[in-house]
């Protein structure tokens, strides 16, 4: 079974596949990591030298490359990774595998991503909580389409992350 977290950034992907591949005894990959493995490069690097197009296609070679050479695993993918090329249709089209939207308020969101915005390259020019929250709900609106066409819809908001976790394995067809 691949497991495929999607949702904005900040939503909690990379936290909760953590806890969610440990305790399935699943194989965690988070995409951005795997990224930076390959390049040599942090994320707001590849942005600022190669540009978001460059970055774009990497991402994607590295999504056909960990989904098609692994079995068993969770993938913790960018924000923005379902929403461009074909991303949403590869992860449909995929034997043993769901794809779940972790789904966070733009008010949580602000809260989580302030304090850390310098290291996300779309946001890092934000400086205050309202830009931020105003810049949230746009990027949310323009990329919901993507993030619900998942198999599962987790809320995050004011949950443990254990009760993520739990609520994810409850729903699951294993």
């Amino acid at each position: 079974m691949k497991i495929i977290l999607v949702g904005y950034m900040g939503s909690g992907k990379s936290t909760v596949g953590r806890q969610l591949a440990a305790s399935l005894n699943y194989k965690f990959v988070d995409l951005d990591q795997a990224i930076v493995r390959e390049t040599g490069s942090c994320i707001s690097d590849l942005f600022a030298t190669k540009g978001e197009v460059y970055f774009r296609k990497m991402e994607r070679k590295q999504v056909v490359k960990i989904l098609t050479d692994s079995s068993n695993l969770v993938l913790a993918t960018g924000g923005g990774t379902p929403c461009y090329g074909d991303m949403v249709q590869f992860f449909q089209s995929l034997q043993a595998s769901t794809t779940i939207y972790l789904k966070t308020s733009n008010k949580e969101l602000t809260q989580r991503l302030f304090d850390e915005r310098q290291q996300r390259p779309l946001i890092s020019h934000l400086n205050t909580k309202f830009l931020l929250n105003d810049f949230i709900k746009k990027h949310l609106f323009e990329r919901s389409y993507f993030y619900n066409q998942s198999n599962l819809k987790v809320t995050t908001d004011c949950r443990s992350i254990e009760a993520i976790v739990e609520e994810i394995i409850n729903s699951i067809s294993f």
